[in-house]
């Protein structure tokens, strides 16, 4: 699969973020082993602990559906700059990936960068690490 496919599913999910408050929209979009994709967007509320990212969205959606080996993420917003996952999203794309996932962070016209989640997120807390 080509990484703009990736990038072009995340920005079409973008378009759905629910996001009065800070008026930034994300989207993201999973693509797993079983070669499915995935797309999520940030949705905000009223109560700020209770929104959730475009990133968390799209692994969630993935793992309800039983895909739950990540093989790589695509994330964009409304900016000009590269959108990265926030700590808490990379927490838990490390949850469900291995070394070889891709992070894929774009911008607003779909130019990215790749990265390897070990490099966005080094020493990240595992399953191996509570056995």
């Amino acid at each position: 699969m080509e990484w703009e496919y990736l990038v072009e599913k995340a920005i079409k999910a973008k378009k759905n973020a629910y996001v009065p408050y800070s008026e930034f929209r994300v989207g993201a979009a999973v693509l797993t082993d079983s070669g499915k994709v995935f797309v999520g967007c940030n949705v905000e509320n009223a109560s700020y602990g209770a929104a959730i990212c475009a990133e968390r969205t799209a692994v969630v959606k993935a793992v309800s559906e039983g895909d739950t080996k990540i093989k790589a993420i695509a994330i964009t917003s409304d900016s000009e700059d590269y959108t990265f996952p926030c700590g808490i999203c990379r927490q838990v794309i490390a949850e469900f990936c291995d070394e070889e996932t891709q992070v894929i962070c774009s911008n607003k016209n779909g130019k990215y960068v790749r990265y390897y989640v070990k490099d966005i997120l080094p020493h990240a807390f595992t399953k191996k690490d509570l056995l």
